[in-house]
């Protein structure tokens, strides 16, 4: 009999199949899913509630192109911000709309935030709420040879 369980986090085959196929399209019935599979739909509506259970998967969503939304302009900002300034420059950081995701990373910069804009000059008026408060490094997106992708799937 398969464990219902997972221990240590591990998924099997099966759970990696599963989260492959809602990756590449998150509208996927379970009826499909169950098909891909080689399972039942129920078999496959109970692993998905323990993955989402698990918090391997935290949500379903539309992935939007920014272009579409008349954003062509991506860029990733490096922002260091000045000596005890570091609480302030990461709540500018979330205010800001255009930004559309933030890490903190080690290293001589302390955030890499990345942007959708309209035009430079909607850039030039981003790095001016910072400049006050850290030092900025921006480099604009030409392409991205990698898209979002899964993560491998530890053994």
């Amino acid at each position: 009999m398969k464990r219902l369980r997972y221990e240590n986090g591990r998924l099997d085959a099966t759970d990696a199949a599963i989260l492959a196929a809602l990756v590449a399209d998150g509208r996927k019935t379970i009826a499909e899913l169950a098909k891909m599979v080689g399972l039942s739909a129920p078999s496959v509506s109970e692993r998905l509630r323990r993955l989402e259970d698990g918090d391997v998967i935290r949500g379903y969503q539309a992935v939007v192109d920014p272009e579409g939304l008349g954003l062509p302009l991506a860029v990733y900002i490096r922002i260091r911000p000045m000596p005890g300034e570091l609480r302030r420059v990461a709540g500018i950081v979330q205010s800001l709309d255009a930004i559309v995701e933030c890490d903190r990373v080690t290293g001589e910069d302390c955030f890499i935030a990345k942007a959708h804009l309209r035009n430079v000059a909607e850039l030039e008026a981003l790095i001016d709420e910072l400049i006050p408060y850290a030092i900025t490094n921006t480099s604009v997106i030409q392409s991205s040879p990698v898209k979002r992708r899964l993560p491998t799937i530890p053994d």
